[in-house]
């Protein structure tokens, strides 16, 4: 049995998608650093951005590490947003420009049309999909799953700290690519509501 949520493990993914690049971001990441409680504030403001923009066409989440108490991370807030339709851009785009945000990609995640845009203050990533995409629903698993397992959060932290001293060829979610696959493997083994037979990545 495999879970529905379930991908195959791909350790070059960010830097494939970079051929679908149409603009940079307005502020740069900077490294990792430890928590910062203010991230929930920076994350409603970019909340009350988007309701602003959007109103009822919009429905967004904050996830990634900002959204995991205690994990370090880059200071960046990462949102997934629901539209009606990502592909109706005329729908939400200009409004969401309007508002400041500035789309970097337009590609396409493991089958999810996928439209990534990035805001300066707070430094954001928007990533906009349709309601039916399955990668926010990923993105909540793993999210919840590093809120309520310490020694995972340590796994990822460990795996952030080995990715920033990367070979530079190796862009830094690729870097911890191994790391997240195999957390995500145990949180669908430990999923009540769907069976999952381990699925073990290849060495590399």
């Amino acid at each position: 049995m495999t879970h529905p949520l379930w991908r195959p493990f791909l350790d070059d993914g960010n830097a494939a998608r970079q051929s679908q690049r149409i603009a940079f971001r307005q502020t740069e990441p900077g490294p990792p650093q430890a928590y910062d409680p203010s991230w929930t504030d920076s994350y409603l403001r970019v909340r009350d951005l988007v309701d602003r923009a959007l109103g009822a066409d919009g429905t967004l989440r904050h996830v990634g590490s900002t959204a995991v108490p205690g994990m370090i991370a880059k200071p960046v807030i990462d949102t997934d947003l629901l539209v009606p339709d990502v592909l109706d851009e005329e729908a939400w785009l200009p409004r969401l420009e309007a508002a400041g945000f500035r789309l970097i990609f337009r590609d396409a995640i493991a089958g999810d049309a996928h439209r990534q845009l990035t805001l300066g203050d707070p430094n954001t990533n928007l990533h906009v999909w349709s309601p039916d995409a399955v990668e926010p629903r990923r993105h909540r698993v793993f999210v919840e799953w590093l809120r309520t397992h310490p020694e995972d959060r340590q796994a990822y932290a460990d795996a952030k700290a080995v990715a920033v001293r990367a070979d530079e060829r190796i862009r830094y979610n690729d870097a911890k690519a191994a790391v997240v696959y195999d957390i995500y493997e145990r949180a669908f083994v430990a999923d009540p509501d769907h069976a999952h037979d381990r699925r073990p990545r290849r060495s590399t």
